[in-house]
């Protein structure tokens, strides 16, 4: 009887998978989902959100999306997950974009909704929550929100701006904050007293 081995993974039969799994529009669900591990793939997602494949881009919008809908974090590793197989990826930043706001509502009523380069959305909020690190060295914010189960999106330079627009000061555990608020939940964003620096 001959040894089997694990077949190195493809993005073409990835796909199939991934399409044979998917029985509605959206994410599937990969958190129900407890494959094998069969290796790396030759897939990264750079920081401004293109997604390569074997050093090239993927320039099909549909395969980015049938994609990133089978894409799952764990710990801070990512991974393309089917109910057959789990292969890992490299995501330099976030697997995500966050390109345009709607703002719908006012005060504790506020909903910030963000709308990512491949058309997912989700609002701010308690399961969404928008966080914001700074750079050790030069200062500079790296916005981020959470999309869907634990994948976050980088919040572009426009609509960051836009954000701060929106800003509001705001008390948290005895500090003054400058933040936003979105599904009744206040998220700070930068020391109010570090607003000048």
């Amino acid at each position: 009887m001959s040894a089997q081995f694990p077949v190195k993974p493809d993005a073409k039969g990835l796909a199939a998978s991934a399409q044979a799994a998917m029985k509605s529009r959206g994410p599937a669900p990969v958190h129900l989902w407890n494959p094998p591990y069969c290796g790396d793939l030759d897939i990264r997602i750079a920081r401004d959100g293109t997604w390569f494949h074997e050093g090239g881009p993927i320039t099909r919008p549909a395969m980015v999306k049938l994609f990133s809908s089978i894409l799952r974090k764990d710990g801070d590793a990512y991974f393309l997950v089917t109910p057959v197989e789990k292969v890992s990826i490299t995501v330099e930043d976030a697997p995500f974009v966050a390109q345009t706001l709607e703002v719908t509502g006012t005060g504790a009523d506020q909903l910030l909704t963000f709308e990512t380069h491949i058309g997912e959305t989700a609002t701010a909020g308690p399961d969404n929550p928008i966080r914001v690190v700074r750079d050790a060295q030069t200062g500079g914010p790296a916005p981020y929100v959470v999309i869907r189960a634990n994948l976050e999106a980088l919040i572009d330079r426009k609509t960051f701006y836009r954000l701060v627009d929106l800003g509001e000061e705001e008390t948290v555990d005895g500090e003054t904050w400058f933040g936003v608020r979105s599904s009744g939940v206040f998220f700070p964003m930068i020391l109010a007293d570090d607003l000048g620096d």
